[in-house]
């Protein structure tokens, strides 16, 4: 690591924590001029891209898939720490898949598993946007599966 205050590129490691869960400080001490200074190591991901239904190509973003989620769980006992941990465990099973594209669709299947099991109302408010129900009866029959599945 290249010292920002002489440009030496000698440096030793004197302590290192973890700042989170995918990111190390490092304090280090300069061996030309015997400074310290504060580096932070992160692990590198490779970007996944989100194939929309248009056919169009995103990247992939966490807070997007939470936004949805909150909003589902909207005015029901979800707590804020829940949705959190639903949001990090669909990123990481999508980045797990090696994949560098994913389409919307399986995105949304991933969110509606986990509602099932977080929120009934919470997931039928998601299946119902996001399989666009026309009619009462579409609603009906997804109330009907969930009620068959218990």
């Amino acid at each position: 690591m290249k010292c920002l205050y002489c440009g030496c590129v000698d440096s030793k490691v004197i302590d290192s924590r973890s700042a989170d869960d995918m990111t190390i400080r490092r304090r280090r001490e300069c061996c030309g001029c015997g400074r310290r200074f504060t580096t932070y190591e992160t692990i590198e991901t490779t970007p996944v891209l989100v194939i929309k239904n248009d056919g169009s190509r995103q990247q992939l973003e966490a807070d997007k898939i939470k936004k949805g989620i909150v909003k589902a769980c909207e005015k029901r006992p979800v707590t804020a720490e829940a949705i959190d941990r639903l949001t990090e465990r669909i990123v990481k099973e999508i980045y797990n898949s090696m994949e560098a594209e994913v389409s919307s669709k399986t995105i949304g299947e991933m969110v509606m598993a986990g509602l099932k099991d977080l929120d009934e109302v919470a997931y039928v408010r998601y299946a119902s946007v996001y399989r666009s129900f026309k009619d009462i009866s579409t609603f009906m029959e997804e109330l009907q599966k969930l009620l068959e599945n218990k």
